[in-house]
């Protein structure tokens, strides 16, 4: 059902994208008071006007006050705090399926199926930023699908173009024919070169069943890092989706990352304190072992009292 797409050069341009034609939309079909929109505390959109406005970190909004008006934040996971946040003013609600920049966080079960059916008794719009967890991270095409929804609007892009710059917002056909010809655009957005390494990506992931892969390696992860979790006790918490992998500690996680980069494994951390991994959706057993090896060692490390 979401068979129009606006192609772009970014995740945040595809969110920017998003974000503009749920207020034509609204403002076209809805009513000419409906432009508020409702993201998650925690979240990332990007890092355009727009975009880091929807952003619910002040960290990434500090510096470039005033930030657009329209955009209202609540807690992710939190129905009831949604249902409260709503009014007359409210297009859309705006989230991430699996929040990566707020620190790996999974959607509670029935969460996200509440918010659809939110979303349709208000007349208000659902918007999936699917940029991280979209393209098979999570074991399914997309994220969404867990939850068994479907949105009104979603974006892909990262993994999209395989390395070339490449973003995608998704609508249905009834959304679309909010953009007539000028509305929006994009200068290099859908150029041939970056839509046929996208044609690749996508014909190699569904030749080889790359999401089985993801799957049955998602979940060997996951267990090993639980496994670990049993031996350190400064890990809290080892969660996961498909090959979206979140170690959460109990201390800063900077460092850790730094002695990971030392041992020949690139992760990141993000939310302070929450290891992420992002593996290659290829990854193998073998280098699973890899990075749980080093990442044991690591954490030793890390725990290591100074001496006297």
């Amino acid at each position: 059902g979401l068979d129009r797409c606006f192609f772009c050069n970014s995740g945040a341009e595809a969110n920017e994208a998003a974000i503009k034609l749920a207020r034509k939309y609204a403002k076209e079909n809805l009513g000419e008071g409906k432009n508020e929109i409702i993201t998650m505390r925690s979240s990332f959109h990007g890092r355009t006007m727009a975009t880091l406005t929807a952003t619910g970190q002040e960290k990434i909004q500090k510096g470039f006050d005033p930030l657009l008006p329209g955009f209202k934040y609540v807690e992710y996971n939190n129905l009831e705090a949604l249902k409260v946040a709503v009014t007359e003013k409210t297009c859309a609600v705006m989230l991430e399926p699996v929040q990566g920049e707020g620190g790996v966080v999974i959607p509670a079960d029935g969460y996200l199926k509440s918010v659809r059916e939110l979303c349709d008794s208000k007349n208000i719009l659902l918007i999936l930023d699917e940029v991280q967890s979209g393209m098979g991270r999570t074991g399914k095409f997309f994220a969404y699908e867990h939850a068994g929804i479907k949105p009104d609007i979603t974006t892909l892009a990262k993994a999209l173009g395989g390395g070339l710059p490449l973003g995608v917002m998704l609508s249905s056909e009834k959304l679309a024919k909010a953009f007539s010809a000028g509305t929006h655009g994009s200068t290099f957005g859908g150029g041939p070169i970056v839509c046929a390494a996208s044609l690749a990506v996508l014909n190699f992931m569904l030749k080889n069943n790359v999401l089985k892969n993801v799957n049955e390696m998602g979940a060997y992860f996951l267990l090993e890092l639980n496994k670990l979790k049993a031996k350190h006790k400064i890990i809290k918490e080892a969660r996961g989706l498909g090959l979206f992998c979140g170690l959460e500690l109990t201390i800063p996680g900077k460092e850790l990352v730094k002695k990971m980069l030392e041992r020949g494994v690139l992760i990141n951390c993000t939310n302070e304190t929450v290891l992420r991994f992002l593996p290659p959706l290829i990854i193998s057993r073998k280098h699973i072992k890899i990075v749980i090896k080093e990442l044991d060692a690591a954490l030793f490390e890390a725990q290591a009292l100074p001496a006297e």
